[in-house]
């Protein structure tokens, strides 16, 4: 429960669509790819665990919790068992790395010493950043461009600009399902002093924000299939148009609450299904 495995496409999609538009480019290397994807899922897995931990010590998860239990808060494991297998899962994540460093070289090993840095950032430390309305820029930088830029990277050892356009529709999607998160707590992230970017501005600016984040990047890859540098098949993720009018439809008419439970996991959805096409699109 703690690691949450279902958030994990969030962290290997981003991954899948870089090594596919550095395949696009004429590079794939299977092993650099698989151990991409371990690092990714072992550094979401961390993240997960560093967030349940560090948001009971600060008693930002109380009772009345509006989404999926946490292990700690609840007491279904105490709150040294949850730090070890933090440690544990970006200690995993540092011994892959260390491959992925033999092949990629130091700018591999900064990407990886800066996610876990951020994976404790975010909620841990004397100056979290999720607490202080930055987890939205983090989330775009690291599940965006960090990710697909490194991934490509590290299949080609150096950056083409489909990596670029691929990075920043990805990101943005990614980053809305921070949004309907932090929308959904507002109150009891207020009310706890935790000052994330939707307590910053209120539900209805945040409502805005979501819708934004999740029709972007349709705009942004027609724009880039019609202009380059993506090829003009790369408009396939439209397919998921409807799924992402009827989500921002559902959170711009007012859903609130664990009404919104459903629209966090719809996002996921559309954010893997989004990825998988745009991936797929390069693959083809």
């Amino acid at each position: 429960m703690a690691a949450r495995p279902a958030t994990l496409t969030a962290a290997v999609v981003p991954v899948l669509v870089g090594t596919s538009a550095a395949s696009y480019d004429g590079h794939f290397k299977l092993l650099p790819f698989v151990g991409a994807m371990m690092a990714a899922a072992l550094i979401q897995v961390g993240t997960n665990l560093a967030n349940d931990f560090y948001d009971f010590e600060r008693g930002a998860d109380t009772a009345d919790r509006l989404g999926p239990p946490r292990v700690t808060q609840s007491g279904l494991a105490s709150p040294q068992s949850v730090r070890s297998a933090m440690y544990l899962a970006f200690a995993a994540a540092a011994a892959v790395g260390v491959y992925l460093v033999a092949v990629g070289g130091w700018p591999i090993l900064a990407i990886g010493v800066l996610s876990i840095a951020a994976g404790i950032a975010y909620t841990g430390g004397p100056w979290p950043l999720g607490y202080h309305g930055l987890g939205d820029l983090f989330v775009f930088i690291f599940f965006g461009v960090v990710a697909v830029v490194g991934s490509y990277y590290l299949q080609a050892g150096e950056v083409g600009s489909i990596a670029w356009a691929a990075a920043a529709p990805v990101g943005l999607i990614v980053t809305a399902i921070l949004v309907v998160n932090n929308l959904r707590d507002i109150e009891s992230d207020r009310r706890v002093g935790k000052r994330t970017l939707a307590v910053r501005l209120g539900a209805r600016l945040t409502r805005v924000q979501y819708a934004l984040l999740l029709l972007a990047p349709y705009l942004l890859v027609a724009g880039f299939a019609v202009g380059g540098p993506l090829p003009g098949r790369a408009g396939l993720p439209w397919l998921t148009l409807p799924i992402a009018l009827i989500l921002v439809s559902v959170v711009l008419t007012g859903a609130e609450g664990r009404k919104l439970n459903a629209v966090l996991r719809g996002t996921a959805r559309l954010h893997f299904l989004f990825g998988a096409l745009l991936a797929g699109s390069l693959l083809l």
